[in-house]
């Protein structure tokens, strides 16, 4: 990370590892804590600021054993004793918390289309899941995973060794454009597939509830707020995570099926790779959904400037995804030239909210350091900015887009003279500053006002 000039590392603390049976009752593991100190305090002293997200979906397995994890509302006041014990522990140090990351992804995925982990869904979305009610559940566990959140930033707000840091969840939007651009319900439904997708976690820490276009579709399945709840939701973040990588399509669907409730029946949307002329929005990448739309990203931070009176954004992740075919020579790995154009687009993007539209944009992530585990894609697809090999024992190797990222994030003192005309290209600024991401690492930013990276980053 030091190598390549980044100076901010995001990374999860995973709950087992510090309480392995869930419950701060039942024991606290030192040598979690240890580890996880030991981790801040290398990455201070070589100047790396640190991010921490509290909950990237490792529930304790001993809490889904005793009452299903986040489908009980118990698990918000277990949360809350573990994100008490976190703030304690490195709150003088950490500046910077994520509480959830992507709890769209984690309750469609894990209790709506079964897809990931607990694989909870009805039969008719997933044969192979053995238990869970599609449609009702996924309601449920966001519900709680929101009071959890809430819990968790008046203790983080309430405890002085966290005083000066800033607190947010991490969202998962996808920008969506009309299927056929001149039909009206189609523009409608772009509106609609935001409420359901981000809408959902966002409008209760703004407004203490659920977006009305949810409430009147998904009516009883949809739980509510009490008056104190909806009280402790609202204003609970201090800067607005965003994990962006993609954009769809989007067409109106009039009629669904009401025996069989599901996420996207409720939001009555299909999703569509190509629009009614046939086109794509971008160059797919090695995932069925990555496809490269860095204009969305510029739409999708003034729809949420617009939409939530100017809040300051974080993006928390922003990254590219190749197959990993086995017989793929590590060499043409190395060269990803989709990758480096993928940030570059992104951070031009980003660059253009901030300067011209007054978007504040206070860091961005780029995921990720290194390939890595990509949940149940496996080790299919590569994200890293380093090349994983893992039949040679895990040895790393540098790709083109970390060694675009070193000369990007150069500090005006190393930039030589030589090299300042394409120096200008990048930046427009007096001070810059990158930040890394994420459990497998990214790149931050600490603060970009006026203009950022290519941009202009200041303090």
């Amino acid at each position: 990370m030091k190598d390549i000039n980044m100076d901010a590392f995001r990374f999860s603390i995973s709950w087992p590892r510090i309480l392995p049976l869930g419950k701060k009752s039942k024991g606290v593991n030192q040598e979690g804590i240890n580890f996880y100190n030991d981790l801040i305090d290398e990455l201070l002293a070589n100047g790396i600021t640190p991010l921490a997200t509290l909950f990237h979906w490792d529930t304790p397995q001993a809490l889904e054993d005793e009452y299903n994890g986040f489908l009980s509302e118990q698990a918000v006041d277990d949360f809350k004793d573990f994100a008490a014990l976190c703030f304690e522990e490195f709150g003088d140090r950490v500046k910077l918390w994520v509480t959830l990351n992507e709890p769209w992804v984690y309750s469609i995925g894990g209790y709506d289309t079964g897809r990931k982990a607990p694989g909870r869904a009805s039969k008719y979305m997933n044969e192979a899941a053995v238990a869970g009610e599609s449609g009702l559940e996924v309601y449920t566990v966001s519900h709680n995973l929101l009071l959890a959140h809430a819990e968790a930033v008046e203790v983080f707000r309430n405890n002085p060794k966290c005083k000066g840091g800033k607190i947010g969840i991490a969202h998962c939007p996808v920008w969506f454009e009309p299927y056929d651009s001149n039909c009206p319900d189609d523009k409608e439904a772009c509106e609609r597939a935001l409420e359901f997708m981000f809408g959902w976690h966002m409008d209760p820490t703004v407004y203490g509830d659920y977006p009305e276009v949810m409430k009147k579709s998904i009516g009883k399945r949809l739980p509510s707020f009490t008056a104190a709840q909806s009280k402790k939701l609202r204003g609970s973040f201090d800067f607005v995570g965003v994990n962006y990588y993609s954009a769809f399509y989007v067409k109106s669907i009039a009629e669904v099926d009401h025996k069989t409730p599901n996420w996207r029946s409720d939001a009555r949307i299909e999703w569509r790779k190509q629009n009614k002329a046939g086109q794509t929005l971008g160059v797919r990448g090695g995932s069925e959904w990555d496809f490269l739309y860095p204009q969305g990203l510029r739409k999708f931070l003034n729809y949420a400037k617009n939409k939530y009176e100017s809040p300051k954004f974080m993006i928390t992740e922003n990254g590219h995804c190749d197959i990993d075919y086995e017989k793929k020579p590590k060499l043409s790995s190395l060269m990803d030239l989709q990758r480096t154009e993928y940030h570059k687009k992104h951070l031009q993007s980003i660059q253009q909210a901030i300067q011209e539209d007054g978007v504040e944009v206070e860091g961005y992530f780029a995921w990720s350091l290194l390939d890595n585990c990509e949940w149940n894609a496996g080790y299919g697809v590569r994200y890293g900015l380093f090349y994983v090999d893992y039949d040679d024992g895990l040895k790393r190797f540098p790709k083109m887009s970390a060694m675009w990222f070193k000369e990007f994030l150069k500090r005006e003192e190393e930039i030589e003279e030589s090299e300042k005309e394409e120096h200008l290209l990048k930046s427009a600024m007096k001070k810059k500053r990158f930040l890394i991401a994420t459990g497998s690492a990214s790149c931050f930013i600490p603060k970009m006002s006026e203009s950022s990276k290519s941009l202009q980053l200041f303090d």
